[in-house]
């Protein structure tokens, strides 16, 4: 995987540095070396474990890093966004189940606790 990024724009905080993070859990999601090429960021080859192969601060020229090409498919790519429908499904329903419950059973009885004296 290539990420194409101009950090220019962030000036001098620590966003370019967030950035770079986020490519490596993109890297690691997808079992995938993520080459990164900011020009004006930082710049890396990132492992698919999330390890940081080879890395470029900004404006260093070039750096070289050995990847290898990995096949198949990812479990991403196999399930996409299934498993979280399915959570949301299941939160719904169980919602749902809850509020069928309450409406079942009636409102909670109440108690009255007089605290007047005389």
């Amino acid at each position: 995987m290539v990420n194409l990024a101009n950090d220019g724009w962030f000036g001098d905080s620590s966003e370019p540095a967030f950035h770079l993070a986020q490519a490596q859990l993109r890297a690691i999601e997808q079992r995938r070396f993520l080459v990164r090429a900011t020009t004006s960021g930082i710049s890396a080859v990132i492992a698919p474990s999330g390890e940081i192969v080879a890395r470029a601060e900004r404006g260093a020229a070039a750096f070289s890093a050995r990847i290898t090409l990995r096949q198949g498919a990812t479990p991403y790519q196999r399930l996409g966004d299934a498993p979280w429908w399915a959570a949301l499904l299941g939160g719904a329903l169980l919602a749902l189940l809850r509020r069928w419950r309450a409406a079942k059973d009636g409102p909670p009885p109440v108690t009255v606790v007089s605290t007047h004296s005389n």
